[in-house]
């Protein structure tokens, strides 16, 4: 009877299921892996990062923007606990990830050995499906298994295989289960719908909330707003599901979004959310009756209350609402809204004109929007640069790629990388803060190895921006925010790469045009001003007053005023 080792076989079964590439660091614990990704490296790519979070990263991003499979490995003991963050990140924007844990030898597990750790509890809240691997036998249906509930549940998946185990020979047909997983699609019971058909008729100030659970549903999301003539309001994973210059757009919704979408929550009467368990609920309308469409129903009035929660898939439960509805609104509350939105649209294109210098971060987007493709891969770092991106980047048919849960700093550039890899045929762009490139800036020379032309454009202001205006909104004086940055365009040289450095304004539009034209990793290190705060679309009374005790303890640096002599 032909036999394999278990780790031979284990690649052929990611093969199998379409994994193309896995992000990793070589090591003791993971060698015999390694070996045998080798042996398939015509159809199973190791890709080898310098740091291990940011192959946890890279595999998150990856699933958000292709939907399949993202695969990280590390070793026992240090590497696995490396792989903590990108895992976190991958739970929380719930998205399908395998992480492959080594561990020491079976016979060793116990005894404390050098870098044992126990990984099971190490990683028993990020999973959702986590096996120490005891046998070769056991390995074919527990990587099966794995995988599956990656997809089914959209998490992660653990397998920690001890150092032996890869080793063993195991027959190849042993305990091998189906490689693949069936979806079904969810519909909402009529009595639901029906509810939902009796408050939509009534509404006459709807508006929509789209999440990133209405993507690939835009078509019907499209022709709902319409028939009810309601604005639509993105969350931030949401950003793109319709185009941001579409009539219907408000944009975003929050400290990220925009005026008039705040105003339209404020006065609606309806609220129909899809595809979106939106947290920041100060933003929600304070009385309004509230519909909620999410497929999984365990989302449904988790977060806001609630009047009909419509348990389907977005697309399906539009279509099924639309056959039913006879709402005969006005559409002036529409009117009203896309009024407002011409003129919050004229304040931020006079920021992105504005020639002063430092430069200003509002034009720094503008830019970029002038030579990003239509289907460019834009992943976007955390911090003020989320704030830029969203409100003054419009998007069209271009992927958008964050840490929208975890809003983990760092996770822009390994993004990039893995966007690079899902569509080496379109533009990539890390667009980051200098804090959050600072990060993963080391696995820029990955991108280099594996010449992957992704652009990083760094807003560089020498401070952790975003926490700089948190302080000042709370009343405190700045503290603990200046960074002392290297010269980025230096930095991407040595590292084998292409550097723009960037101070006028004038500079900046021709160093985007080259980076592009360079089809090589490139770093364009853009000056910024740091005092361009990221103010929020409606300023409440809380933040002004939080903002002026600031200017009063930056007056006086408390604790030195000086009493005049008498």
């Amino acid at each position: 009877m032909f036999r394999t080792t278990a780790g031979d076989l284990m690649m052929e079964l990611l093969i199998d299921w379409g994994v193309d590439h896995v992000y990793g660091m070589p090591g003791d614990s993971i060698n015999t892996l390694i070996e045998s990704i080798r042996k398939v490296k015509d159809q199973l790519t190791f890709i080898q990062v310098r740091h291990e979070e940011a192959g946890a990263l890279a595999a998150a991003a990856y699933a958000k923007l292709t939907g399949k499979l993202g695969v990280c490995m590390g070793i026992a003991g240090p590497g696995a606990i490396h792989l903590l963050n990108g895992l976190y990140d991958a739970k929380l924007d719930r998205a399908p990830v395998l992480a492959i844990a080594g561990q020491v030898e079976t016979d060793l597990m116990g005894t404390d050995f050098f870098q044992e750790v126990d990984l099971a509890n190490l990683f028993k809240d990020v999973a959702v499906y986590s096996q120490t691997v005891m046998s070769a036998e056991q390995l074919p249906a527990v990587l099966n298994q794995a995988i599956r509930a990656a997809y089914d549940k959209k998490g992660v998946s653990v397998l920690i295989i001890p150092d032996d185990i890869p080793k063993f020979e195991v027959e190849r047909q042993a305990r091998i289960t189906s490689s693949f997983f069936v979806q079904s699609t969810a519909l909402p019971q009529e009595k639901d719908i029906k509810k939902a058909v009796d408050i939509l008729n009534e509404a006459k100030r709807p508006v929509i909330l789209a999440g990133k659970g209405a993507r690939g549903a835009s078509s019907s999301l499209l022709a709902f707003a319409e028939k009810m003539k309601a604005p639509i309001v993105l969350s931030l994973p949401g950003k793109g599901i319709i185009p941001d210059e579409h009539p219907y757009c408000l944009g975003g919704l929050g400290l990220l979004g925009t005026k008039p979408s705040t105003i339209a929550m404020e006065e609606a009467d309806t609220l129909i959310m899809v595809g979106t368990s939106f947290p920041f609920t100060g933003f929600l309308p304070a009385k309004a009756k509230t519909i909620q469409i999410d497929k999984d129903p365990s989302q449904i009035g988790k977060r806001y209350p609630v009047d009909v929660g419509l348990a389907g898939d977005s697309h399906q439960t539009l279509n099924s609402l639309m056959e039913l509805v006879k709402n005969d609104n006005n559409g002036s509350f529409l009117e009203g809204c896309q009024e407002n939105l011409k003129e919050w649209r004229t304040k931020l294109y006079e920021q992105e004109q504005d020639h002063s210098t430092p430069i200003k971060p509002q034009r720094v987007i503008r830019a970029l929007q002038e030579v990003a493709d239509d289907d460019a891969i834009l992943s976007v770092d955390v911090g003020n640069v989320t704030v830029w991106m969203a409100r003054h980047f419009n998007m069209t048919n271009q992927k958008f790629v964050i840490s929208s849960w975890l809003a983990t700093l760092g996770c822009g550039l390994p993004g990039a990388i893995a966007g690079c890899i899902a569509y080496p045929d379109k533009q990539v762009f890390a667009i980051c803060g200098d804090g959050g490139f600072q990060m993963m800036m080391n696995d820029f020379v990955t991108a280099v190895k594996y010449d992957l032309p992704l652009v990083a454009i760094v807003l560089n202001n020498h401070k952790i921006a975003m926490i700089k205006f948190e302080q000042e909104v709370m009343g405190n004086a700045e503290f603990g925010t200046n960074l002392q940055n290297p010269n980025f365009a230096k930095y991407a040289d040595i590292c084998g790469g292409v550097g723009f450095r960037v101070e006028q304004p004038e500079e900046l539009l021709p160093a985007l045009k080259k980076a592009v034209s360079e089809k090589k990793p490139c770093i364009i290190d853009v000056v910024v001003d740091a005092n361009e705060a990221p103010l929020p679309a409606k300023i409440t009374f809380g933040q002004a007053a939080g903002y002026a005790r600031h200017m009063l303890k930056e007056f006086f640096q408390e604790g030195k005023i000086h009493k005049p002599p008498l």
